[in-house]
């Protein structure tokens, strides 16, 4: 029987090579973009065994559209899987970030999410006399769902809030016998690299503009140089799917010593202290 797979967000990065490698692999995969020329080109270029679903994860009725597509596809089969990987990131300091801006990083990262989430759930066996296997849900967090950076703080606020969603989830589903996986990439190597700037002008004014300009000067090319190559990531949350004990979280950092072990295990101070003198974070005159 062909195992079928919903993921969210495929018309780039994680998610795009998610899809392509479960479709080389024989899954039929549902993938939401928000814009029928993806749609078109994804299609196109994955084949016969991928079907789009055109839907943004912050609208509501657009996503219970798409759990209808699948439902009369599926019949009473269950979904294999349900991959939650859209997201946004959005850069700038918390005193100054629009109340919107923040908003909406939440609205797309963790609304929308945990909607999609609770209308896909009957399809991954969450409904009376549903058949065997019932599927699992993988949420894509980030290593900023454990670690918090300045500038970043809407962005990590999400995936912070990601990581206890889906541990409460993953408990409440031991009922259903439907498990949820988190995987958290450090900097991959997709478009999210350069979007993360994308805002940042309208704190140039600040007096964190200077900073967040040297910033990204210094360090989009060299996060960009250093990234984590996407099929590493697609491979974990494949295996997250398949294995037959799964962990609870797959951490990927982009560097495993100073990117993850040291800002875990070190004092909060001491990682303020070195984060300031990293950043030029000095007290203002």
């Amino acid at each position: 029987m062909t195992k079928s797979v919903v993921i969210t967000g495929v018309s780039t990065g994680i998610g795009y090579a998610t899809a392509a490698q479960l479709v080389a692999y024989g899954y039929r995969v549902y993938g939401s973009v928000r814009k029928q020329a993806d749609a078109d080109r994804v299609r196109a270029e994955l084949g016969e065994r991928f079907t789009p679903l055109v839907f943004d994860v912050s609208d509501h009725a657009g996503v219970e559209t798409a759990v209808s597509l699948v439902q009369a596809a599926l019949g009473e089969q269950n979904l294999a899987g349900l991959v939650n990987n859209a997201g946004i990131s959005t850069l700038g300091p918390l005193m100054h970030m629009p109340l919107e801006d923040f908003r909406r990083q939440f609205e797309v990262n963790l609304f929308g999410l945990l909607d999609v989430t609770q209308q896909f759930l009957p399809l991954l066996g969450a409904r009376p006399g549903a058949p065997e296997p019932h599927g699992r849900i993988v949420n894509v967090s980030s290593v900023s769902g454990r670690i918090s950076y300045p500038f970043f703080g809407a962005y990590a606020a999400s995936k912070h809030a990601l990581e206890a969603l889906s541990d409460a989830l993953r408990r409440e589903l031991l009922v259903y016998g439907i498990d949820v996986i988190v995987v958290e990439p450090g900097t991959t190597s997709t478009p999210i690299i350069d979007k993360a700037s994308e805002g940042a002008a309208q704190y140039q004014d600040t007096p964190y503009g200077d900073i967040i300009a040297r910033m990204q000067a210094e360090s989009v090319a060299e996060r960009r140089a250093s990234a984590i190559p996407v099929e590493k990531v697609s491979n974990i949350i494949i295996a997250a799917l398949e294995k037959e004990q799964p962990k609870t979280r797959y951490p990927v950092p982009r560097k495993k010593l100073s990117g993850w072990l040291l800002p875990r295990w070190l004092p909060d101070r001491w990682l303020d202290r070195i984060v300031a003198m990293q950043l030029g974070l000095h007290r203002l005159d």
